[in-house]
């Protein structure tokens, strides 16, 4: 098996791909690795059904963020023919008070689905480290 018959490997270029597109932000051209009823929840349970959503949150947060990969992980599924794959690393940017940051953890998982992202999960330290600065942490990080 190889890259174009291996689902797990084809499923994670998706992914990765998506990722870069919407690190650059590039709503549109992440739009193009998902499906048209593709469902993402972001850290706290906050729903959005595309790229441009998740483009505009981010731009409440944070001057601009990118992710540094450290893995991306799949796992095919032969009963449904989905592959999960899980994408880690660390998010790097700015917050809009002008404070760099470069060891925000992250976790994202998706669902590929005949080589388009059905869903996505996302989970991050950006809550944490906002209340921290907030003085509102109930433990130092």
């Amino acid at each position: 098996m190889d890259q174009k018959t291996d689902p797990a490997i084809a499923a994670k270029m998706i992914v990765e791909a998506y990722l870069e597109r919407s690190m650059v932000p590039d709503p549109v051209g992440a739009r193009a690795y998902v499906s048209d009823d593709f469902d993402i929840t972001f850290t706290g349970g906050r729903k959005f059904t595309g790229p441009d959503q998740t483009a505009a949150f981010n731009a409440k947060r944070y001057k601009w963020v990118k992710k540094k990969f450290l893995r991306t992980d799949a796992a095919h599924d032969p009963a449904t023919g989905d592959v999960h794959v899980y994408n880690t690393g660390y998010l790097y940017g700015e917050w809009l008070d002008g404070t760099t940051f470069d060891t925000n953890r992250y976790m994202d998982s998706f669902v590929v689905r005949n080589g388009q992202i059905v869903s996505t999960n996302v989970w991050n330290d950006s809550a944490e480290i906002l209340l921290e600065k907030a003085g509102l942490s109930e433990a130092p990080l």
